[in-house]
């Protein structure tokens, strides 16, 4: 079964995309920002969008200036844990979906507060999420797409980038037309 990283093990990666996109380290992004001094995050964010930094670097910078949030500082097996403490029920379908995820292709797992991301080696294109006692929701980044079948519209599922969801009550859930719509974001995403 594939692992989940925390933040703490993607915050090397994620510094090293800044440099590669800008040309600049951490360090001097630092300063820039200091220099200029954003009142909030929002400013902050435009400033870097002005500037080509967008994603998860963004984020960093968000991060590195207004502070990092208390989950960020736990571990992925911690975090997941937290999510399944109260619904134990619904953590045979989360290891059912993570075992699959090797037949999909190259899949990172980043553990979130409520939430476990997944990424493809170009971006997130999915996310595990026990959206209620009884159910974990497979967000989907499926742009352009029209719900069909067992495929819903996203409402709140993982990050923002997730436009469709595909419901999961058992393991068995996770069947072929699932697996198949798991693989097609993974496939666009990529």
């Amino acid at each position: 079964m594939p692992q989940a990283r925390s933040w703490q093990e993607m915050y090397a990666q994620v510094q090293a995309q800044l440099e590669r996109q800008t040309g600049e380290n951490l360090a001097a992004w630092n300063a820039r920002i200091r220099a200029d001094a954003p009142v909030d995050e929002p400013s902050l964010r435009a400033w870097l969008a002005e500037r080509g930094v967008t994603g998860y670097p963004a984020m960093l910078l968000v991060y590195e200036t207004f502070g990092y949030p208390d989950y960020l500082q736990k571990d992925a097996q911690t975090l997941i844990d937290g999510q399944y403490r109260d619904r134990p029920n619904l953590l045979p379908i989360y290891e059912r979906v993570v075992d699959e995820l090797p037949k999909i292709g190259q899949v990172e797992l980043q553990a979130r507060k409520t939430y476990v991301a997944l990424l493809s080696p170009k971006r997130t294109f999915a996310s595990i999420q026990a959206t209620t006692r009884n159910r974990i929701d497979i967000g989907l980044r499926l742009d352009g797409m029209a719900p069909e079948g067992r495929l819903e519209p996203a409402k709140s599922i993982g990050q923002s980038s997730m436009t469709h969801k595909v419901a999961l009550s058992a393991p068995e859930d996770l069947d072929a037309e699932a697996i198949g719509w798991l693989r097609r974001a993974y496939e666009a995403n990529t």
